[in-house]
């Protein structure tokens, strides 16, 4: 299996991100499980990264040729691809997943979630997404999505998207029991 880590490069953030993170890593090498995100070596990045590769997992890094300019890319991964810009990244970061996580973030993190939200909405992407709220960073956003649906931007069916888990001990059983998803879900007739 492999996975979609979406995440922040900060190392500024609080403690409890690290713990979080630590422990998604050591539970997805210690099932096998293959880690993709965007390269970089700093905050949760390159936490994911290391944790990974501590525990015997392998770690696969998408970078934009720039980032790794200003040396912002990690140097030890099982294997980094450089590509020429972030639509790039973002395309290669799902392709060929069984499945994408998102961590706290920033602006990118947030950018990345809403286009995989979108393109599992259009039925381009199929696989589960779910979604790391620790400590209640994602409750805003929980908020606005059900919100979408109340108001009748998104049907009800629609919250299968997305699965929200507060603890990283909850992720893989979260993939493995998140709702199917085909693409026919491409079908606005019923909107």
């Amino acid at each position: 299996m492999k996975v979609c880590v979406y995440c922040a490069s900060s190392n500024k953030v609080d403690e409890k991100y690290f713990e979080a993170t630590r422990t998604l890593a050591q539970n997805l090498a210690q099932d096998g499980i293959s880690v993709v995100y965007g390269g970089g070596s700093n905050g949760l990045m390159g936490c994911i990264a290391n944790t990974t590769l501590q525990h015997g997992g392998k770690v696969i890094g998408i970078l934009p040729r720039f980032m790794d300019k200003v040396e912002w890319g990690h140097k030890g991964l099982t294997q980094l691809v450089l590509v020429n810009d972030m639509h790039e990244r973002k395309k290669l970061l799902i392709e060929g997943v069984d499945a994408v996580i998102a961590l706290p973030g920033g602006c990118g993190t947030l950018e990345e979630l809403m286009e995989v939200i979108t393109l599992k909405r259009l039925g381009k992407f199929t696989k589960p997404i779910i979604i790391l709220n620790t400590d209640g960073f994602y409750d805003h956003l929980k908020a606005l999505l059900d919100k979408m649906v109340e108001e009748r931007f998104m049907r009800t069916e629609h919250v299968d998207i997305w699965t929200f888990v507060d603890k990283p001990e909850d992720i893989i059983p979260a993939i493995h029991n998140a709702p199917t998803w085909n693409s026919d879900a491409i079908n606005f007739a019923a909107v």
